[in-house]
């Protein structure tokens, strides 16, 4: 079985303003394996979000190729007119805010995504309670969020993206709002997903004293991918 979890083959993606066309990111090409946590980084402004959100089929490339597994979900167009389905069956998104539903507990936003794909009840909550004492936060599932510290509804952010048993987890920034102590278990939490739940975990963040905790750098330069291995430092460039 492959390991291949993201491919992208000569991705572009430009914008049009105006008169001017803008370019984000030109013949960008890499590879993540399941099992990866990626850092993404580049200065503000050089497309790191608009990179994340065209591998989970929200933000449409100019031109280029993506695979998700063995799946070829993009070749110059959206290969399927069914994006959301992918999304939520192959992809877990974590973002800078939690966004979890104010109005509903803990437990009741976890199982809101797998409930959505036809999963039953009864089996979206043994998983989401299995979630919750993984994350070593099962005595919060009736909990509403607002009852949470910022620390301690991240995770559960966290564990709502592992709901549906995703290939692929995109994490945007995710610990942007908590301290340094906060940060760095979270990351390691990501760490520990890619390793024991086999997924391909990108996660674009500004803080470099997350970068060592990160198997891999994929860094945004000159609109090119430069991928930087964390052992030895070695760089080579994709193009």
């Amino acid at each position: 079985m492959s390991k291949q979890s993201i491919r992208v083959d000569n991705l572009v993606k430009r914008f049009t303003k105006g008169e001017e066309v803008v370019s984000i990111v030109e013949n960008a090409s890499f590879k993540i394996d399941k099992g990866e946590l990626v850092a993404l980084i580049a200065p503000s402004g050089a497309g790191k979000t608009t990179l994340l959100m065209m591998i989970g089929c929200v933000e449409k490339p100019t031109s280029g190729v993506i695979y998700l597994g063995d799946e070829k979900v993009y070749d110059d167009k959206w290969l399927t007119k069914q994006t959301r389905k992918i999304r939520r069956e192959k992809i877990g998104f974590i973002f800078q805010a939690h966004y979890l539903i104010p109005f509903l507990t803990v437990l009741e936003n976890i199982i809101l995504v797998p409930q959505t794909n036809g999963v039953s009840p009864e089996e979206s909550e043994r998983f989401a309670m299995e979630l919750l004492e993984y994350f070593d936060i099962a005595d919060k599932a009736h909990s509403m969020p607002s009852e949470l510290s910022g620390g301690q509804n991240q995770r559960v952010a966290i564990a709502r993206a592992l709901a549906n048993r995703p290939q692929i987890i995109l994490a945007d920034e995710p610990t942007a709002a908590l301290d340094s102590q906060r940060s760095v278990s979270v990351v390691q939490m990501l760490k520990k997903i890619a390793l024991e739940q086999d997924v391909a975990i990108v996660m674009v963040t500004h803080d470099e004293a997350m970068l060592p905790l990160c198997d891999r750098i994929l860094k945004i330069e000159d609109k090119k991918i430069i991928s930087s291995k964390i052992e030895g430092n070695t760089q080579e460039t994709l193009v």
